[in-house]
């Protein structure tokens, strides 16, 4: 005679089925999203950790050296916080003759060996700056280029120290323009420059790259007529230049020269870095 199941076993082989497939097809989903999860996620560098030049390489690339037909130029270098201790004797007998070390970032961070590097290189002759990486993410013009000159961002007519820079350029914490419009870009930067100004009486420099200027303020024009430029291109020449310059100040046009790394092209013999810094 034909045993029959009840209807409690009947449903319970499918129902465990069903939970098995579930579970296999949510481990299949977070394995997947894993696997899609951008790269850059986990490659995110710490706040504080920006420099000079941190996204050329990525963004422009590098497409030679200087050449040495070029007009009269000084070599300089900037360093930052990630160098640590520079050996300014080793630069200067290089032939290194200014320099710009970063201060600050956003209103959040200060470097720690700031006073080796500013005051290093004042002590073996070399003329010397400060910069500031700008966050405009983060607060507002004004209020960083405070920060900036209340640590070690500001000036004085002794000869030997440069005005401040600010360094601005694609975002290493996230979206390359700070998630700001040109228009906004543009009255950022202003805000800082006009309060830097107020603050020291001088103009600041301006760092940046040709395509994230172009990209990020709409290529505007309206900063040349009283700010250096400082370009920022690893190649055999400067390239076209931003809107309003018809020349740059400072070339930045290696990361990786002698002893620092980060090399620069004063354009203009070491006179026309004196006159710089005495305004």
């Amino acid at each position: 005679m034909p045993v029959r199941r009840s209807s409690r076993f009947r449903s319970a082989r499918p129902a465990a089925r069903v939970r098995r497939l579930t579970l296999a097809g949510a481990l299949l989903a977070a394995c997947s999203l894993l696997a899609t999860t951008p790269s850059s996620a986990a490659t995110t560098p710490a706040r504080g950790s920006a420099h000079m030049g941190m996204g050329v390489l990525a963004h422009d690339g590098q497409a030679g050296t200087p050449t040495s037909d070029q007009a009269t130029q000084t070599e300089g270098v900037d360093v930052a916080g990630y160098q640590g201790n520079v050996a300014w004797s080793t630069l200067w007998n290089s032939g290194v003759r200014w320099a710009y070390t970063k201060a600050t970032e956003g209103t959040y961070y200060t470097n720690p060996y700031f006073a080796q590097q500013y005051n290093g290189s004042y002590n073996v002759g070399v003329i010397r700056g400060a910069y500031h990486f700008a966050t405009p993410d983060t607060t507002s013009g004004a209020t960083q280029a405070n920060y900036f000159v209340d640590h070690g961002g500001g000036w004085s007519r002794d000869g030997k120290t440069l005005p401040g820079a600010l360094d601005i350029e694609w975002n290493p914490y996230g979206a390359a323009c700070y998630g700001k419009s040109a228009s906004g870009m543009v009255s950022w930067i202003a805000d800082f420059l006009n309060t830097y100004k107020a603050r020291t009486g001088r103009d600041a420099v301006i760092y940046t790259a040709t395509s994230w200027w172009t990209q990020c303020t709409g290529n505007y024009g309206g900063f040349a007529a009283n700010n250096p430029l400082w370009i920022a291109r690893y190649a055999s020449d400067p390239g076209t230049l931003p809107a309003g310059w018809g020349y740059y100040t400072m070339w930045q046009y290696t990361s990786s020269g002698p002893t620092v790394g980060d090399h620069d092209k004063f354009n203009g013999a070491l006179d026309r870095v004196q006159a710089l810094a005495n305004g």
